[in-house]
């Protein structure tokens, strides 16, 4: 028991890595036509062109988890989630294509659009995961015995729209981080929009998912639930105030760091209701896991594997420290 729920934490603990540091690069291409020339797509694109690769390996580390420690969560869910899924990767590939021929072409509108469009498309199509997560997949007998469309419900799309309003929120705040001048004043502004729209949607979310998802609530109110999920959405509620504060006073790390504040509460106030389900509502991460031999043989590889992968994370993070200029654009 042990082995699966430490596996379970480190599969939990990428799949949040992957969000936030991804989500900041994709909510920077959400917000790339809101640039006023050339001139300033360059700067958004530069600051994030040294580390959007190495965002993406925690997805790649996330699936491998799965695939190998709990592989009836990953067959139920690219059996039941396919279209959204591959949605979403192909987002990510459209904008990883976009972003190199960007920076390659003389005509950059096309590919500037095609960038926007492929950030777009990726952050609906994890929306769109997570709320079909969220409401639950018809199994039976560890199998998907649902429909090709169950994914397509109005609760689900609306998830998708949040998930696109949080990742331009963090793409704003980590504008103010990286970058100077009128950029960086307009995404004060785009911070600002984003977090009342990201409020919106959470509170819209959370009295939707009772109905849509008992379960998670019926969780929530037992032991030992009761006795500290109330902190999530207090500390929600929080970094939401603090972080209006910290775009009114101009303070520069204040949006992007509260930002994470507010997506951690959403997601740890998430997890304690789902635990310790893999798949709502039936399936157990001790249904879903494989057996013991294979979890401590990946186990192995993953503490190899993990410290490696921090420590090229922040040393890219490191050198790469400091605002955007001129001289370090990505051309």
């Amino acid at each position: 028991m042990f082995l699966i729920n430490l596996w379970a934490a480190l599969v939990g603990v990428v799949i949040i890595l992957y969000v936030i540091l991804d989500g900041f690069s994709l909510g920077v291409g959400i917000l790339f036509p809101s640039a006023r020339s050339e001139k300033q797509q360059d700067v958004m694109m530069g600051s994030i062109a040294p580390v959007w690769d190495v965002n993406q390996t925690w997805i790649v580390f996330g699936a491998a988890g799965l695939f190998a420690v709990f592989p009836t969560t990953y067959t139920v869910m690219f059996s039941a989630l396919y279209v959204p899924l591959f949605t979403f990767l192909f987002g990510l590939v459209f904008r990883g294509v976009a972003f190199e021929f960007r920076a390659n072409s003389t005509h950059k509108t096309a590919w500037s659009r095609a960038f926007f469009g492929g950030s777009l498309v990726a952050a609906f199509g994890q929306g769109l995961t997570l709320g079909a997560y969220i409401s639950g997949i018809h199994v039976e007998n560890g199998v998907f015995a649902g429909g090709a469309f169950d994914w397509l419900t109005p609760f689900n799309i609306l998830v998708g729209l949040a998930l696109i309003a949080g990742y331009a929120l963090l793409g704003a705040g980590y504008l103010i981080l990286k970058t100077t001048g009128e950029v960086q004043q307009r995404a004060y502004g785009q911070a600002k929009a984003a977090v009342w729209a990201v409020a919106f949607f959470m509170l819209i979310v959370s009295f939707w998912t009772p109905y849509q998802a008992p379960d998670i609530m019926d969780r929530w109110w037992t032991a030992p639930h009761i006795y500290f999920v109330w902190l999530f959405p207090l500390l929600g509620l929080a970094g939401f105030v603090l972080l209006l504060r910290g775009i009114h006073n101009q303070v520069e790390s204040a949006p992007f760091f509260w930002t994470l504040i507010m997506f951690l509460s959403a997601y740890l106030g998430l997890q304690s209701g789902v635990y310790p389900y893999a798949i709502l509502p039936d399936i157990t991460i001790f249904d879903a896991a494989a057996q013991r031999q294979t979890q401590m043989i990946t186990l192995v590889g993953a503490l190899v594997t993990l410290p490696f992968v921090l420590g090229y994370t922040f040393y890219c993070y490191w050198v790469f420290r400091g605002k955007v200029t001129d001289d370090v654009l990505y051309h």
